[in-house]
């Protein structure tokens, strides 16, 4: 297969013809050929004198075969005058295909066809010897660098064997260069190596630690063979780093409204233990009942506060099928009953993603824009009014929900968890919103109207193919 694509992607080489001749003789027959006839009009000519003087025939026939045997030993010699500089260029020639640049052809002189041949070869071998040495330079170079980097770097051939190795993938790996390259990444238990994905996130145990680390792929040519290069990091560190802030926002968000609740209901409690002994029955027992009802007032909001919570980290992986979008918005806009949701969309596109998780994420930015919209904050004196529009291009579908609110004023805190300005609010619409359209390979923005004196427009963008 792989030659097959070398042979595919080879060059053309243009062949010329070196003479026109349909003969099969080599040069030197043919040169000594032509040398031999050009001798035979001297031999008749001899020929001739000798027998108009009426020379013995002896005689004449010694004469002949002298001058035969002179005209042959000049012909050689002009026949080697003329082929041994070929020889010899064909010597430097072959000298330069088996990449040896130390041969050179000497006594050549311009205004001169072997000459300038000569020369031309020569100037030739003067190139490709500078090529050749800052070729070589580069990609001692290239080793050194590879060599030097704290990051594994290997690269498999289109069978799967390992090509290149550098010592931060020995030491990774296990491996010894001279006993893996060549091996394929079956035998090398690094076939899952191989064929992950670009950023791909996996374990490695290095010292009895488990380390993750993310692979880069490049794809390249070798010789016309399609290699394929990986690049490992390891983002321990800062993967570790990213969960230790999470895990602080995260006990800060907690810790914050537990004491918002907790802190009253120990207030509470301690001003009705001290009121057992002062006061008489019947105030006591409003006194009972109005601390029982802050009690329950926080129970409730912080049972609402971990339900939130675990409906934001619980959001499983969709489940992707086909469906028609018009009537998910269609159904989504008579699920509102505070207003009349307007549908101006009338494009019929089937997309593939998880109905379930779609809609709750329209569900939610319809939710938010319909309050936004009932906002008595709103300075206009239009009517509420509450929008869904769609619109498909080649590779993605957008949907748009507006409202004629008052608009975004801190876009900053928009997807931070837990954060609203809604008195009821839980702070998770937008976060879980956000976290579907992400899923769905898609994403969701939110803008204050340009085309109104006042409103938000929220932008759900989706890919059409998965």
């Amino acid at each position: 297969m792989a030659s097959e694509e070398q042979r595919a992607n080879a060059p053309v080489i243009k062949q010329l013809p070196l003479q026109r001749s349909g003969k099969k003789l080599s040069f030197e027959r043919r040169l000594r050929l032509w040398l031999y006839a050009a001798g035979i009009p001297g031999l008749v000519l001899c020929w001739s004198a000798l027998a108009a003087r009426s020379i013995d025939a002896i005689l004449s026939a010694i004469l002949l075969t002298l001058y035969a045997l002179v005209w042959m030993f000049l012909a050689s010699i002009l026949q080697d005058q003329v082929t041994r500089p070929l020889q010899t260029l064909s010597n430097v020639v072959a000298a330069l295909r088996e990449d040896d640049y130390s041969f050179r052809a000497r006594g050549a002189k311009r205004d001169d066809a072997i000459g300038d041949l000569a020369l031309e070869i020569n100037a030739l071998a003067n190139m490709l010897q500078t090529q050749r040495a800052g070729a070589l330079e580069a990609i001692a170079l290239v080793e050194r660098v590879v060599d030097s980097m704290q990051s594994p770097v290997i690269a498999f051939d289109l069978e799967g064997r390992l090509k290149l190795l550098n010592s931060a993938a020995e030491r990774t790996f296990g491996l010894v260069a001279s006993e893996a390259l060549g091996r394929t990444s079956v035998a090398l238990g690094l076939q899952h190596l191989e064929k992950a994905d670009n950023d791909e996130l996996f374990p490695i145990d290095t010292g009895g630690q488990s380390n993750r680390w993310m692979v880069k792929r490049a794809n390249f040519r070798l010789r016309g063979i399609p290699h394929t290069l990986l690049v490992l990091a390891d983002v321990s560190t800062a993967l570790r780093e990213e969960e230790r802030l999470a895990w602080k926002r995260l006990i800060r968000v907690l810790g914050h409204e537990i004491n918002n609740s907790l802190t009253p209901i120990k207030s509470i409690a301690e001003s009705l233990r001290g009121q057992l002994a002062v006061i008489s029955q019947e105030e006591s027992r409003e006194d009972f009942e109005r601390g029982l009802e802050v009690i329950e007032n926080r129970s409730e909001s912080l049972n609402r506060f971990l339900q939130a919570y675990r409906q934001l980290m619980g959001l499983p992986s969709p489940k992707m099928a086909p469906f028609a979008l018009k009537g998910l918005i269609l159904h989504i806009a008579k699920l509102e009953t505070r207003l009349q949701v307007s549908v101006r969309g009338t494009e019929e596109v089937t997309i593939h993603a998880d109905a379930d998780q779609l809609q709750q994420a329209l569900i939610n930015l319809v939710r938010n824009a319909t309050e936004a919209a009932l906002d008595p904050d709103t300075t206009h004196s239009e009517k509420a009014r509450v929008e869904i529009d769609w619109s498909v291009t080649a590779d993605e579908v957008l949907i748009q929900i507006l409202d004629n609110g008052p608009g975004l004023t801190n876009q900053s805190n928009l997807f931070v968890p837990f954060y609203t300005t809604k008195k009821n609010g839980t702070g998770i619409g937008l976060v879980l919103a956000q976290q579907i359209a992400e899923a769905h390979s898609g994403t969701l923005s939110l803008y204050n109207r340009a085309d109104a004196p006042s409103g938000c427009k929220a932008e759900l963008r989706l890919p059409l193919a998965y």
